[in-house]
């Protein structure tokens, strides 16, 4: 791999690192809020990751001053695991609730089993 000189701009580095700060405040905010269901706050979460980890990707890691085939592939695995954590989410939401007070056990199993009597001596 070739050793690259970029000569990058003391203010893009500061404006990044003000991005990832405010979107960690961002994403601490989110945490705390209820947005109905588990899977809309699962969502909201991994927007937020997924913004920060684009920016890291972009500006400290170069991608974006760097072969278009490797943004191409990275664009390219975080839409696969987009669309895999979609299926999923899709599976987890369509399952009913299963609370433990609402379930009954068997008749067979609540009632203890009856003890064998052994029949009096003579």
């Amino acid at each position: 791999m070739a050793a690259h000189s970029y000569a990058h701009a003391k203010k893009i580095y500061v404006g990044v690192l003000a991005a990832l700060l405010v979107l960690t405040v961002v994403t601490v905010i989110a945490a705390g809020i209820n947005f109905g269901s588990p899977s809309v706050n699962v969502v909201v979460a991994l927007a937020i990751a997924t913004a920060k980890a684009s920016l890291v990707a972009l500006f400290f890691m170069h991608l974006l001053y760097d072969s278009r085939l490797n943004a191409l592939i990275f664009l390219l695995g975080a839409v696969m695991l987009a669309i895999f954590l979609i299926f999923i989410l899709l599976d987890v939401e369509a399952r009913d609730t299963v609370r433990p007070s609402t379930l009954r056990p068997p008749a067979a199993a609540a009632a203890p089993a009856p003890q064998p009597t052994e029949p009096a001596p003579r």
